[in-house]
């Protein structure tokens, strides 16, 4: 059931249209939250979290919401002289629209609950696309994150973030969400849209693959 909040939103939105005519319409520009429609093509290297962050401000541009600094869904692990950074704590406070226009969550705390309208047809990419999820061809709904259900990061020791998203090789690993909120089993944890499980096979392209990615990731407009 939705919150009384998103009624009271839809209401408002109705309202307004009815006031100039029904002719209001929602753009690319509107849009705060997108999934990526392409990785980098390099499997979990990045190039770090700065690499991340420039390629959501790319794609946003691409469709013209590049008015925005974009940031990616992703924790940083910490390391010798490297701190550890939360994903949550990258994103601005909401609320976050996606490019058709529906709110996925009003703050972190409701991104990070329950209550999250956060769904196969809710998660769209930047051109307003789903994302191909389990029974698809080919399967492309892992999300990187490297962050677990609270959008924070693992602490220093097993690699859940390839390197802090600079490996591409048969080494490492990076933690995963669903962007179908699909898993093998009905588990909140297997169909988390962004701590489902952690990659197998290492960081590369081909093993993202094989698990059922893509590369892809999360982009929210910080401000």
């Amino acid at each position: 059931m939705k919150s009384d909040h998103y009624k009271t939103w839809t209401g408002i939105a109705v309202l307004a249209l009815a006031a100039i005519g029904g002719c209001a319409t929602i753009t690319e520009n509107d849009m705060t939250f997108f999934v990526t429609s392409s990785g980098s093509g390099k499997g979990a290297d990045l190039g770090g979290l700065a690499g991340a962050d420039a390629h959501c401000q790319k794609l946003a541009a691409a469709v013209g919401a590049g008015n925005r600094s974009w940031r990616a869904y992703l924790s940083q692990q910490p390391a010798t002289a490297v701190p550890a950074i939360n994903a949550r704590d990258r994103i601005g406070n909401g609320p976050w629209t996606n490019a058709k226009g529906a709110i996925i969550a009003y703050n972190i705390e409701e991104l990070h609950g329950p209550i999250a309208n956060l769904t196969k047809q809710t998660l769209l990419t930047e051109k307003g696309a789903m994302v191909n999820g389990r029974g698809d061809t080919p399967n492309a709904h892992d999300a990187l994150t490297g962050s677990d259900w609270h959008g924070r990061a693992y602490p220093a020791g097993s690699d859940m973030t390839c390197g802090n998203y600079t490996k591409s090789g048969a080494e490492g690993a990076i933690q995963l969400g669903h962007t179908d909120r699909v898993g093998l089993t009905d588990d909140p944890i297997a169909r988390s849209w962004n701590s489902s499980h952690a990659s197998r096979g290492g960081c590369s392209q081909d093993a993202l693959k094989s698990s059922g990615g893509a590369g892809l990731f999360y982009c929210f407009a910080a401000k």
